[in-house]
């Protein structure tokens, strides 16, 4: 239940990014500085904290050395995931972009078999956690039914859904690859900094197109990416690679642990109708959180059962 409940804690501090990208779209700021500017804050606080913890030479050191898969995979998880998302909040609907990232729940699973277990055998898809990713995602679709009522054009799947759906397979996909990568090397705080520090010349690059293009962000657009970059990036970002370290072993516990990223829908429902004064949700919706509760507790109940079963027998033998 741990790893599940700082699942969850992650969740809350992540929904801000879709709260403020919404924000900052209607209020007319760039995606392109909401994208940039948030990994543009992160990496004063991650330094300090990687410095106090005294590792901050390790990472250098490793970032020197084989600079290629950091820029990879950092591309990969952290450019590929948060750009398509910052995309998307600025040219379709806020409902679409926060249901269709739900979708990392499935791609989770999905990936299972691009990696090794420790004995070096390729893992397989954990079938169970399938099925109780679909009934998140079931969940998912029925809590935004009722804002899908205008229909679905190619342009809003375009530019509203498929840069979302790549960014739910870049991100587990990122992460997964440099935990494979740097297991019993790095921490997550090492880990966090040195990907943010690898995806750099992506940001750079879309800031300057920003300032060419659109100039600079307005104080407003500053705040808020400041605020996401605190709440989402950090807190957030470290909470969920923590929670995916403790379990990256297990291909059922890591997909409960990504599963846990669906309650974002209902932190993001509440949070919009505090800030941006949405309607309160009917009883559809309210039966859709209720399947993806039920499917976040299938998850959690599923990795509990199996940690008894592989206890069992070490027990009896003493």
């Amino acid at each position: 239940m741990k790893e599940i409940l700082i699942g969850v804690l992650s969740s809350v501090f992540f929904a801000v990014t879709f709260i403020l990208n919404r924000s900052m779209e209607l209020s007319g700021g760039s995606w392109l500085w909401s994208a940039s500017l948030r990994y543009f804050f992160m990496i004063p606080f991650l330094v300090l904290i990687v410095w106090w913890r005294g590792n901050l030479k390790q990472l250098l050191i490793e970032l020197v050395r084989k600079p290629l898969p950091w820029l990879v995979w950092s591309f990969v998880g952290f450019g590929l995931f948060y750009g398509p998302i910052t995309f998307a909040a600025a040219s379709g609907p806020g409902w679409l972009v926060a249901s269709t990232w739900q979708f990392t729940i499935i791609a989770g699973v999905l990936l299972t078999p691009l990696f090794l277990e420790v004995n070096g055998t390729r893992r397989k898809i954990p079938l169970n956690s399938l099925l109780f990713s679909s009934l998140i995602v079931m969940g998912i679709i029925i809590l935004q039914w009722e804002n899908a009522k205008g229909g679905l054009t190619l342009q809003l799947f375009l530019i509203g859904m498929l840069p979302v759906m790549i960014a739910a397979f870049a991100y587990p996909l990122g992460n997964r690859k440099m935990m494979e990568l740097y297991t019993g090397k790095l921490d997550t705080f090492q880990r966090v900094l040195g990907m943010t520090l690898a995806s750099m010349p992506l940001w750079l690059v879309l800031s300057i197109i920003g300032g060419v293009t659109v100039g600079l962000p307005s104080a407003d657009q500053v705040v808020q990416s400041f605020i996401v970059a605190i709440s989402s990036g950090v807190i957030a970002t470290l909470l969920f690679f923590f929670a995916t370290d403790l379990v990256k072993d297990d291909s059922t516990k890591l997909a409960g642990v990504e599963a846990t990223q669906s309650a974002q829908v209902v932190f993001v429902m509440i949070g919009e109708m505090v800030v941006l004064s949405i309607p309160m949700p009917s009883v559809i919706s309210v039966f859709g959180i209720v399947l993806v509760v039920i499917g976040m507790i299938l998850h959690s109940l599923l990795g509990k059962k199996k940690v008894k079963i592989v206890q069992s027998p070490s027990i009896s033998e003493r």
